[in-house]
């Protein structure tokens, strides 16, 4: 079967649950994790890992299968499933081994899903551009430990790959509220993404106005950012 025989898009169907087939590469604490993690969701799982003793992190329960060797050796990926498979994850400890599971998954059987951790945030960026998707662990838990560190703006939820989008978590501001939300963004040059609101994700309308309370998740340009948070904090132009 030929790569463009056996590559297919992610599908949903709004109608009924959307079960997968999901290879993972490295039986470590995220890979046991997200197996089970799959599982309980009712998706099948393969596991790989070079050292048999790893799987013993599943647990009794694991229904998966658990395939001894290296995830980049095609063999072996022929024995996890990988021509039945919808995703491919690459989480074992080591980049290079994680980069070379992940392009074999997607250019050798064409799956279309693959995910690689990667630790040098340089190499994640420049494998994100070749269209694999990278999870950079530490630059993530140092994002994520600015964000809490920072004074509210300093750094986003979320910045994309390029750096030219970037997400933010924007409690509404005194002055903003009773106000409506398409004015907010028009006079930022934002995007209301979605607002939390009393526990629920609600997504703005035109007639939606900014209440006391509500969390804004805000879309911006990172060239734009100095501006947006500069009418965020002096309030509505009434004129």
């Amino acid at each position: 079967m030929s790569v463009a025989q056996r590559a297919r898009p992610w599908s949903w169907s709004s109608s009924s649950v959307c079960l997968v087939h999901v290879v993972i590469m490295g039986c470590g604490r995220v890979g046991s994790t997200l197996a089970r993690s799959l599982e309980d969701r009712n998706h099948t799982v393969s596991v790989i890992d070079a050292d048999p003793d790893a799987f013993r992190r599943l647990g009794p329960g694991f229904n998966g299968d658990k395939v001894t060797g290296q995830g980049f050796d095609q063999e072996v990926l022929e024995k996890a499933g990988i021509r039945r498979a919808d995703a491919f994850a690459a989480v074992s400890s080591g980049d290079n081994s994680n980069i070379i599971a992940a392009r074999v998954a997607r250019e050798t059987f064409g799956i279309q899903q693959v995910v690689a951790r990667i630790y040098d945030p340089g190499r994640a960026e420049v494998y994100q551009r070749l269209g694999i998707t990278t999870v950079a662990t530490v630059k993530w838990t140092a994002d994520q430990m600015l964000r809490r560190l920072l004074p509210a703006g300093a750094e986003p939820d979320f910045r994309d790959p390029s750096g030219t989008i970037r997400l933010d978590q924007i409690p509404a501001p005194e002055s903003w509220i009773g106000h409506r939300t398409v004015d907010f963004q028009m006079q930022s040059k934002s995007r209301i993404a979605w607002i939390d609101r009393l526990g629920e994700g609600v997504l703005a309308s035109r007639e939606s106005v900014i209440q006391e309370g509500d969390i804004l998740h805000v879309a911006m340009r990172e060239d734009n950012a100095a501006h947006a948070y500069q009418v965020i904090e002096s309030g509505p132009d009434e004129s």
